[in-house]
């Protein structure tokens, strides 16, 4: 039987025994090979507890996955095999799936995520790590009478990437705005203001001072500006998935929530919505027709402004890609 994604951790419980969070220092997508072998043969689909002793022959066949390491702890670990990409059933297997796309192992839109904010419990992210609410009252009281420092960092289903996956070559202002799942490609620089979800990223290199909403992706060499934003799918949006290609800018406060092409600008403060009327502009400056955005959607090469006399929003030919600054994007 063969293997899809595969991965050992380490579990937190809440109080009553159940698993809020994950860690897996080294997971798998479509193993080959001798490794296939070995967790086909030691190891058997879903998700299980384990005591260390019931890896250890896993351990001396699947060496670098930092089974070892765990090993030594001799505390229960947390083993998840799947052989498809099928719904989420299970908190191990969300976290799982959150890992691959942060570690680069699947880009975003490629998982199957259907279930996952079902088997994701609100949790308490602290100093201590992850906190179930319902247990933190306590945690708050034992940590104020020993005098010890004890931050509540957020209240949410989805952990900050960092303490789970630090990709290469990225620099990341403000952690706390990258939620894990986002894919961070080599050469992204994140700014304070800008925001990474679950299931969405860059490919690199790419400069963010903008939010990249869930399921978004942002081609090479383009800019999300300050107080940009891109329209996901969560919250009563449509089923269209927002992308930027290649050498694209959304200036500061604007925002698209239509796909664009390669060598794509939007103006500041200028939010293309899928029925945004546009006025198409030739090259001579005469309008060709009038559309809804959403009819220009995947195009190339346009570039969206506001006339500032009359407030028509225009499409025009974009006859200069932008170029991202090589010494800000250094990141030796």
């Amino acid at each position: 039987m063969s293997t899809f994604a595969f991965a050992v951790g380490v579990p937190t419980h809440n109080r009553s025994g159940d698993i809020i969070d994950c860690f897996f220092p080294a997971p798998l997508k479509e193993p080959s090979g001798d490794l296939a072998a070995a967790i086909g043969a030691h190891s058997t689909p879903g998700t299980h507890i384990m005591r260390p002793g019931d890896l250890t022959e896993l351990a001396r066949h699947a060496a670098g996955l930092g089974i070892d390491t765990m090993l030594e702890a001799d505390r229960p670990l947390v083993v998840v095999r799947l052989t498809e990409d099928a719904d989420i059933t299970t908190t191990p297997e969300a976290f799982l799936k959150l890992h691959l796309i942060s570690h680069r192992l699947a880009l975003p839109n490629t998982l199957n995520l259907e279930g996952i904010f079902a088997n994701l419990a609100t949790v308490a992210w602290t100093s201590r790590g992850a906190v179930d609410p319902a247990d933190l009252t306590a945690l708050q009281l034992e940590a104020r009478l020993r005098d010890e420092y004890f931050e509540v960092m957020s209240v949410d289903k989805f952990p900050k990437m960092t303490n789970y996956v630090i990709p290469s070559g990225v620099r990341i202002a403000d952690s706390s705005r990258i939620r894990l799942g986002a894919f961070l490609g080599e050469g992204t620089t994140v700014m304070p203001s800008g925001a990474v979800n679950f299931n969405s990223g860059t490919i690199g290199p790419n400069m963010v001072e903008g939010r990249v909403s869930q399921g978004v992706i942002l081609g090479e060499d383009s800019d999300l500006g300050g107080g940009a934003s891109t329209m996901g799918t969560l919250s009563g949006g449509g089923e269209i998935k927002v992308s930027l290609g290649r050498n694209c800018l959304v200036g500061a406060n604007g925002g698209t929530g239509i796909p664009l092409g390669d060598r794509c600008s939007i103006e500041a403060g200028l939010y293309i919505t899928a029925g945004t009327l546009v006025s198409v502009i030739d090259e001579y400056g005469d309008t060709v027709h009038t559309v809804k955005a959403r009819e220009l959607a995947g195009g190339s090469d346009m570039l969206f402004i506001r006339h500032s006399h009359t407030g028509e929003v225009q499409c025009r030919t974009n006859r200069n890609a932008i170029a991202l600054n090589e010494q800000l994007h250094a990141h030796n």
